[in-house]
């Protein structure tokens, strides 16, 4: 969390519920199967409930999922679950209760491990750790993470630390992938990849004798632009169609100005037929104009 805080969008600016679940209707009807709500912190919205349940009832739709910093979600886990939700991944960078206050400018550590334990106690499909490894702030707990999936039924996934404007990142703050790895392995020497399967984000390893697993998202030092599946609808309406690409189309302006569903498609398709073969560079990304992370979920 910036120490400024984040700019707040106005109401009138944010996707309503009718106009999320509308777009959504769009994007299944041309395969999309997997729907994923992020933040920014999607349960700040009194619809999140509404918004679950709504998506889950589209035809079509296989995969729910919802990306959560873990602080208010235990309260309404229940009933996101009864609404269809099917995997949550929670964003915790610490262990450590003054670490997680310097990281995220609030108290809430035991709210995010509540949510964590109420997952699992829901039993939802797929339960995540999300860990953006930062070289001198957190590395040295990356053990006390993979040590959870040890016990648990999760998957923990490091991610390399990434460039958005206002994160203060850093090149030599970057722990890379296999640099994480040689950590894993030091004291867990049989790391077994899984199979691949298309369009996902993360490499995945088992370590026998886990009930969870590890992942790792390489966007830094190995990237999987080749077989990226993914599109980003962001809570304002704007259609991203790379992470790290700052050319943004708003549907929401589409939409509210009475667009056909073909019109929209038109744009959609333009967008996707334009995306580039991969994004920068390690070394060119950071120069970039790109949305801070605070702003860039839908």
């Amino acid at each position: 969390m910036p120490e400024e805080g984040v700019p707040l969008q106005h109401e009138d600016k944010i996707l309503k519920t009718d106009e999320i679940v509308e777009l959504a209707k769009i994007f299944v009807k041309q395969g999309v199967r997997k729907i994923r709500l992020t933040g920014g912190e999607p349960t700040i919205r009194k619809d999140i409930v509404e918004i679950v349940t709504r998506l889950g009832q589209i035809p079509g739709v296989e995969e729910l999922c919802l990306t959560s910093n873990g602080i208010a979600l235990h309260r309404k886990l229940p009933k996101l679950a009864q609404a269809g939700l099917t995997a949550v991944n929670l964003s915790l960078d610490t262990l450590v209760e003054g670490k997680f206050v310097m990281i995220t400018r609030r108290n809430g550590l035991q709210n995010v491990m509540k949510s964590l334990e109420t997952a699992l106690q829901l039993g939802i499909p797929k339960v995540k750790l999300n860990v953006v490894v930062i070289k001198g702030l957190n590395d040295d707990e990356i053990l006390k993470f993979v040590r959870l999936a040890q016990h648990y039924p999760l998957e923990i996934r490091f991610i390399e630390y990434m460039p958005f404007d206002g994160n203060k990142w850093e090149l030599d703050k970057v722990m890379s992938f296999s640099a994480i790895m040689d950590i894993i392995r030091s004291e867990y020497p049989v790391v077994n990849r899984q199979t691949h399967k298309y369009g996902e984000t993360s490499k995945v390893f088992d370590i026998p004798g886990f009930q969870g697993r590890i992942g790792f998202i390489s966007s830094m030092t190995d990237d999987f632009c080749a077989d990226c599946t993914r599109l980003r609808l962001t809570s304002d309406g704007n259609l991203k169609v790379c992470l790290f690409d700052n050319g943004e189309v708003s549907l929401r302006d589409m939409l509210r100005s009475n667009a056909s569903e073909d019109e929209i498609l038109n744009v959609i398709g333009r967008a996707v037929k334009g995306k580039k073969e991969k994004h920068a560079d390690l070394d060119e990304l950071h120069l970039q104009k790109n949305r801070p992370m605070t702003l860039i979920g839908g």
